[in-house]
């Protein structure tokens, strides 16, 4: 389910996205309109006959005429959502039938609004599917053009018809050789073809006057009349019927439809059966369709003003956090000078863990350092004592997990002030003393240092180079002036040894327990800043099966954190200021948003191959511009080098996928009770820190380090 589900979600969103173009006429649409061609073919006596062709007797086709004193209205295009009510009221109101030529693509819509024309008692012609020049078209597209118009009929009001009026059609003299033979081919079919011979020319609006005056037929004669219910703005034609209908009637006129005026047995046949469920299926599923797709829409809407407003204020933000620290004279309070624990937590960090301590042995704050090794099997914890260094302690204990090493560590620790790292990453000399600065300031219980991607050298590296410092650094310095910082990052992180023992240290709970401690801080009262001189190097994941699972974890374990401290939404003081702040924050922009991110790049690919291709690709390359130039600006306060960001483009299209299916994966872990078990990553203890002595057993073929 975990590897099927997101591929079906997807492809069931595209299948929806297409459904919603193929009723809409963006798929399969052609609005191409034939010139007149000449008309030797076809026979005199329907040119010069009435407008209802009847050919389905090809041998004698037949122009039929309506009788005096008989008009019958016909509208084209609908139904229409505004303006086909009005209509059926204005006929209601007189006590009218008409005749509703009504295309396959309005009907699925609005299915409602033919099932009302049905009950009231008008007629329902056919208007073809997607409306396009039949002329143009072969016999198997009219006949999937009559099918479907069909379905969707048969869908709405539970019947078939056998009137037919073909799209861009006028006057039957206006039949030539290329139309003549589509009618023939309709009659074969068993339909009756339905022309106009007074047509109102409401579509173009050119008043209620002219609209009544073109709509009126010479003295007594019967009449087929051309009006409209869909298409653009009816508001004369509504108008036009107020007058006419009652004009009409007071000349001694009857409006009856097209069956009726030639005394011929109704066009409606009842479906039921297999046809009739296939097309309540069909208007079904363009109803959840449009339901679905419109909710979507408006979500992603919505969530994209929310991101673009974050962006901004994260740019807002992230600027005035930097003014604040880097402004001359900035003090956290009393420098904090004093000695301080770092602790290691290592299970099989053999290829690392040598670089690691080397790089905290170069650091210019006096600190011990404790590597807790979690029952290693690959000689962790020798490799670290055969180091031989005096201020390096090792502490042995069977494999419990990272929490439960950590806490031994504390347990261990001799300071006040005990700093925390991963095995797989390496400090710069500063990173120490600039990390706990902030503990100047007694208010702070804990401090989220700068954490780097060290092995940014493949593509996959780049990529999550740019969102450590675009998603996670820009965040923090966002986050630490709102109050709200949610993670505490498990690569570099120092705490307060009081604040621990108030909260009972790292918790067991969830698989973040970096994010648990740092929300157990916020509810505790304690500030939590961050420090971005601070800077530490870790080993990203170098494959997309090692990047599924370290997310994987991130993603489910930040997820029992939010449920976890849930409490706080409705607390008081700082635990509550969190929690209508932080909390929403985070679950809104790591849980809910990223699960709409393939739906842009499915609007996207719709966008490309059946919508406005150029302003689909105006519309992506403009969103792309603003998350350039945040990305941009990002870098420049870290002071990183702009070359990475090539990538971003490809890093939209494709990281942002798999971040959606870990993310979906974490939901579905969740909803169905399953358990996340610890992964360990494989390393290469290829990362090392600027000013840091290169570890010796480096080979010529090992990967370049960062420095």
């Amino acid at each position: 389910m975990r590897y099927a589900l997101p591929a079906f979600i997807l492809v069931a969103l595209f299948a929806m996205l297409m459904l919603r173009g193929y009723v809409h006429s963006e798929i399969l649409a052609d609005h191409r309109i034939r010139p007149p061609a000449p008309t030797g073919q076809v026979p005199d006596k329907i040119l010069e006959g009435g407008p209802v062709i009847d050919a389905r007797d090809k041998a004698d086709p037949k122009a039929l005429t309506v009788p005096d004193h008989r008009l019958v209205l016909t509208f084209d295009d609908g139904p229409d959502p505004v303006w086909t009510p009005k209509v059926l009221d204005e006929l209601k109101k007189y006590n009218a039938h008409a005749v509703f030529f009504v295309t396959g693509t309005m009907t699925s819509r609005h299915p409602e609004l033919v099932e009302r024309m049905v009950r009231e008692g008008h007629e329902v012609g056919l208007h073809t599917f997607n409306h396009p020049d039949l002329s143009f078209q072969s016999t198997g597209r009219i006949d999937w053009e009559l099918s479907q118009n069909q379905l969707a009929l048969a869908g709405a009001a539970g019947i078939r018809t056998s009137l037919f009026r073909p799209p861009y059609s006028s006057f039957s003299d206006a039949l030539d050789d290329k139309s003549w033979p589509v009618t023939q081919y309709i009659g074969s079919r068993g339909y009756i073809t339905a022309f106009n011979n007074t047509d109102s020319e409401d579509w173009k609006r050119p008043g209620v006057d002219a609209i009544i005056k073109q709509a009126t037929p010479k003295g007594t004669r019967g009449s087929i009349v051309l009006m409209h219910d869909s298409g653009g703005d009816r508001s004369q034609t509504v108008a036009a019927l107020g007058r006419f209908l009652p004009d009409m009637k007071n000349r001694g006129y009857r409006f009856t439809n097209l069956t009726e005026a030639l005394g011929a047995p109704s066009a409606h046949t009842e479906v039921t059966g297999p046809e009739l469920w296939k097309g309540r299926a069909f208007v079904s599923a363009v109803a959840f369709s449009e339901a679905t797709t419109e909710v979507l829409v408006v979500g992603l809407a919505v969530i994209g003003v929310l991101v673009f407003a974050r962006f901004g204020l994260m740019l807002i933000l992230s600027f005035a956090h930097a003014r604040k620290v880097r402004r001359k004279g900035f003090s956290w309070g009393r420098p904090v000078t004093e000695r301080v624990s770092v602790l290691v937590p290592a299970y099989n960090e053999r290829e690392c863990i040598a670089n690691t301590v080397r790089s905290l042995m170069s650091s210019d704050h006096s600190i011990e350092v404790i590597v807790i090794d979690d029952g290693s099997s690959d000689g962790t914890a020798d490799i670290v004592e055969a180091l031989g260094l005096a201020s390096v302690r090792v502490v042995r204990q069977q494999n419990a997990g990272k929490p439960a090493a950590l806490n031994n560590g504390i347990r261990h620790a001799r300071y006040d002030i005990v700093v925390m790292m991963d095995g797989d990453t390496v400090f710069e000399p500063s990173t120490v003393g600039e990390l706990v600065q902030p503990f100047g300031d007694p208010r702070v219980g804990a401090v989220a240092g700068n954490a780097k991607v060290g092995n940014r050298d493949s593509l996959i590296g780049a990529w999550q180079h740019i969102e450590y410092v675009m998603g996670f650094n820009l965040d923090r310095r966002m986050y630490d002036l709102l109050g709200c910082m949610p993670t505490i990052p498990g690569a570099v992180g120092a705490f307060r040894r009081e604040a621990l023992e108030r909260v009972g240290g790292m918790s067991e709970d969830t698989l973040a327990e970096d994010t648990d401690i740092t929300m157990a801080m916020h509810r505790d009262g304690w500030r939590v800043v961050y420090a971005e001189k601070a800077r530490a190097w870790t080993e990203a994941p170098e494959s997309v099966q090692q990047l599924w699972s370290q997310r994987y974890r991130w993603s489910y374990g930040t997820m029992q954190a939010i449920w976890k401290h849930r409490g706080a939404l409705v607390e008081r003081g700082p635990s509550g200021r969190f929690g209508r702040v932080g909390l929403p924050l985070v679950s809104l922009f790591m849980v809910l948003a990223p699960l709409l991110a393939p739906l842009i790049d499915v609007f996207l690919l719709y966008g490309l191959v059946f919508g406005p291709t150029e302003k689909t690709i105006a519309a992506w390359l403009g969103v792309l511009a603003i998350q350039l130039v945040c990305a941009a600006y990002a870098f420049r306060l870290d002071r990183e080098r702009l070359t990475h960001l090539v990538s971003l483009p490809l890093q939209q299209l494709l990281y942002r996928q798999l971040m959606y299916v870990v993310l979906l994966q974490s939901w579905i872990t969740a909803l169905t009770g399953g358990r996340l078990r610890w992964q360990k990553l494989r390393r290469t203890g290829a990362v090392e820190a600027p000013g840091v002595i290169p570890s010796p057993r480096r080979g010529a073929d090992d990967r370049r380090p960062v420095a």
